[in-house]
C-alpha cells in the first residue's frame, strides 16, 4: 500500500513539472522579453527560456531603425492579444498557440519587426 501511494505521489510530481523545457511548443511555458514595443503593435520579443522549434523565431535580426542586433527574436502573429500593460524591458511567461485568440483593428504604420512571428499567450503574474 505505501509503495501504491509513494507511486501515485512521484506520478503527480512528475506529470505537473512539465514546462517550457520538457514540453514542445504549443501550450508550453516560456519566458520572454518585449525587446522593442514598436508603432502599432510591431513589437519584438525575445525568447529567454523554452524549447520553440528555432524556425519559427529569427536566430539572428538586426532593427534597420536604430542598428541594433538581436538574437532569438518573433514578432506578434495576433497583436491584440498582448497586454498593453507590458513595458519595453519587461520580462513575462508565454505560450504559443495554434487559434486566434482575439482580433481587433490595428494601424498599418512601419516599424521593422522580426521576419518571423507567433500567436502566444501571455500568463498573469
Amino acid at each position: 500500500m505505501k509503495i501504491f501511494v509513494l507511486l501515485s505521489a512521484l506520478s503527480i510530481l512528475i506529470l505537473s513539472t512539465s514546462d517550457c523545457h520538457s514540453k514542445k511548443e504549443k501550450g508550453a511555458k516560456c519566458k520572454g522579453r518585449l525587446e522593442i514595443k514598436g508603432i502599432c503593435y510591431n513589437y519584438t520579443i525575445k525568447l529567454l527560456e523554452g524549447d520553440i522549434d528555432t524556425a519559427k523565431i529569427a536566430a539572428n535580426w538586426i532593427d534597420e531603425s536604430s542598428g541594433k542586433s538581436y538574437t532569438n527574436v518573433f514578432g506578434l502573429t495576433d497583436p491584440c492579444s498582448f497586454p498593453s500593460s507590458i513595458k519595453e524591458g519587461e520580462e513575462f511567461y508565454f505560450s504559443v498557440h495554434d487559434a486566434k485568440l482575439k482580433s481587433c483593428i490595428v494601424c498599418e504604420a512601419y516599424y521593422p519587426a522580426p521576419p518571423r512571428s507567433l500567436l502566444i499567450k501571455v500568463f498573469d503574474k
